[in-house]
This record gives C-alpha cells, structure tokens and sequence, in this order.
C-alpha cells in the first residue's frame, strides 16, 4: 500500500493564529506586482476582514497589463505603472521606485509577484523593511522555477517563504514559512496552486510580524532619543 499525504496538510511555522497580531497604528504598504495580483489580494482580503491593521497607499506594477493593477483599482487603491523597458537599467528603475513609495509615505515594502531583481537603490532606502515572497522553503531551490526545482529534486515536502529582501537572491531573515506535501501526481500548477494557498494564509500575518517589528525600533529610538 503506497502513503498518500494528505493534499490539504501544511505546517506553518511561527504559528499563526485565525487573528493577526494587533498594532496600533495601520502600517503603510507600498506593494510592487508583476502580474496576476493574488498575493496583493489576499493582503486587501486580510484588511477588509479586520486582521490586518495596514493600508495601501499604492501599488506598483511594471507591466502594462498586469492583472494586479485592475485588482487594486478595483479596490480603490491608488496605481502606478513603472515600465521596466522604458528604464536604462535596474538602478535607474529602482530609483523611480523609491521615489514613488516616499511620496506615498510608505512603512513597509510588498514584493507580491515581483519579478524584477531589486537592487541597493531600493535596499538602502528601506533597510529591513522590503519584504518577498517565495515559492519554496528556503534556502532550498531559490531564484526562478523554484516549483519545477522542487519537482525535479523529488523532495517529497516544499512549501513557501516570507522573508527580508537582501542583496543575495532570496536570502535575508526569514519572518515565516509554510510546508506542502509534493504528491506523487503533481504537476507544477497542481503544486504551485496548493503552495499559493499557503502563500496567501501567511504574507498578512508576515506583514504584522515586520510591523510589530518596526514598531518595537520605533519606540527604542524614541525611549533612546530622550
């Protein structure tokens, strides 16, 4: 008899709990998306149902028709499209970026489906505050195709991660993450699909873990101040 793991198991690790950790004060997020917009979804859904105390004064999208845009238009959210091609370079893009997020006061930057590699322009202007996303449990199977890795590795557990965006490609702390079972008929959109329910249930809780975060800073450098 052959053990089929249960298609719906997932361990997420810290513990979340169906409420987010409170704060007092909503923390500003300035979300950057390339294309279909679930993860910045789930992020609305977690406000509009009072888990989570955050708002988005903006979000960035690069390519044109980017189904993200529509979602957060759909939601009042103010839009910005910053097409990567019209830029020389990743610096020079960054730059734009950065600019835009300050004029919208953001606290903590989203890479919902970003696909572009960030660099130290939007590093260093939001130090430990730039958040991702990714398809695996990292350091396991990081950059592109992170699914099909999986996949190809035949690891029998993969899942997703939310952490701190550094230099190194999909490294930085990590704020949490979640397992998911491979089965053995799996297919990269079956795997991913079921993954994408995991990556939903833990970016807003990752969110209230870097704003409580902030807010802990916050009130050191005020205590320290005096």
């Amino acid at each position: 008899m052959t053990f089929r793991p249960d298609s719906s198991f997932s361990l997420v690790s810290p513990h979340i709990s169906d409420r987010l950790p409170p704060s007092d004060t909503p923390i500003k997020l300035g979300i950057l998306a390339s294309g279909n917009g679930s993860n910045f979804e789930a992020i609305a859904q977690a406000m509009e149902n009072g888990q989570l105390n955050a708002q988005i004064p903006v979000l960035i999208y690069n390519n044109p028709g980017a189904k993200a845009a529509a979602r957060a238009a759909n939601r009042g959210v103010e839009t910005v499209l910053l097409n990567h091609r019209e830029y020389k370079n990743r610096e020079t893009l960054d730059q734009q970026i950065v600019q835009t997020l300050r004029q919208h006061d953001v606290d903590l930057v989203i890479l919902a489906g970003w696909m572009r590699l960030v660099t130290s322009v939007l590093i260093d202007a939001f130090p430990n505050r730039i958040i991702n996303i990714h398809p695996s449990l990292l350091p396991s199977f990081k950059g592109l195709h992170a699914v099909e890795q999986a996949l190809q590795a035949k690891v029998t557990i993969t899942g997703c991660t939310v952490h701190l965006v550094c230099l190194e490609v999909d490294s930085g702390p990590i704020l949490i993450q979640a397992a998911v079972p491979v089965l053995p008929d799996d297919t990269p959109e079956t795997l991913h699909a079921r993954i994408q329910i995991q990556e939903h249930r833990i970016l807003p809780q990752a969110i209230a873990i870097a704003a409580s975060q902030i807010s802990h800073q916050t009130a050191r450098r005020e205590i320290a101040a005096k």
